[in-house]
């Protein structure tokens, strides 16, 4: 899987510029973590997905960004960062690409990750039609605890949004949870003038697993009908956000190869759930 270690890549060069002409790796007010993460989990799932292939090939599959849905049960509303669709019967044509978001949001690829994007039919971005699956991507940078209950509620309105406007959809999530002991918050350190900075101190590992726990609680279903994300995974990085390189972690309290919340666990569901629901998009 390429996704988790193309966005720490990403995300480890400062390009976020905040008003006060400060650059950091990552600014809570940018959604480019998010759009990069589901960037990776696209591309992921389409080199394991021969059906998704096949259909990007053939036309009937595309992808829109920043999407709004709305829960038809309830009337509430929300865009979600990345969804598969079918094309609108609009005729309309938007901009955009797979690939060409690779320079729209500077990712970062290296060679055999370039020669495996360019190897894949060319997925365009069009009009929403019937939403196939739509992604949500969200991250736990600092201040843990005070953070967990907007995370929740933002994580848990997605899938429920999701499955009240189209019930068939795959409603996917990912996070992305700090593990370094300190960081420099954009937040806290917004006058460039000031040479001193101002640092958070995390109990670690304490702080990133009781955003693990937190996480954790989300419902998840297995058929249509339930409530519940369809895959939902956590991926545990260290980001002091000092322009060091940001390292992915993989060591416990991250989660282990076949745990449910494990990435590339996800990524086989996802596959595994394409293929079995959506042969005739």
């Amino acid at each position: 899987m390429f996704g988790p270690q193309i966005l720490v890549r990403t995300l480890s060069r400062p390009t976020r510029r905040d008003r006060q002409g400060n650059i950091w790796q990552y600014h809570s007010r940018s959604d480019h973590h998010s759009k990069v993460a589901c960037w990776g989990i696209v591309f992921d799932l389409m080199r394991s997905c021969p059906l998704l292939r096949g259909q990007v090939e053939s036309g009937e599959v595309a992808f829109g960004i920043n999407h709004e849905m709305r829960d038809f049960a309830q009337d509430r509303k929300k865009n979600l960062d990345v969804v598969l669709c079918t094309p609108s019967k609009s005729g309309e044509t938007l901009p955009g690409s797979l690939v060409a978001m690779v320079d729209d949001y500077e990712i970062q690829l290296e060679t055999d990750e370039r020669s495996a994007l360019l190897a894949l039919p060319p997925l365009r971005r069009a009009p929403v039609g019937s939403v196939l699956m739509a992604l949500e991507a969200k991250a736990c940078m600092t201040a843990h605890q005070r953070a967990l209950p907007r995370l929740y509620d933002e994580l848990n309105s997605s899938h429920q949004t999701v499955h009240a406007t189209t019930d068939h959809a795959i409603a996917a999530g990912f996070v992305m949870i700090n593990l370094a002991e300190d960081y420099l918050s954009p937040d806290l350190n917004k006058n460039p003038a000031i040479t001193e900075k101002r640092w958070s101190r995390h109990n670690q590992p304490r702080d990133a697993q009781m955003a693990i726990d937190k996480v954790k609680q989300l419902r998840r279903r297995t058929k249509v009908g339930d409530t519940g994300y369809d895959a939902l995974s956590i991926v545990m990085i260290e980001c002091v956000n000092d322009g060091s390189p940001i390292r992915l972690v993989e060591r416990s309290p991250a989660p282990p190869a076949g745990d449910i919340h494990n990435y590339a666990s996800m990524i086989d569901r996802l596959s595994r759930l394409y293929a079995s629901r959506f042969q005739n998009p």
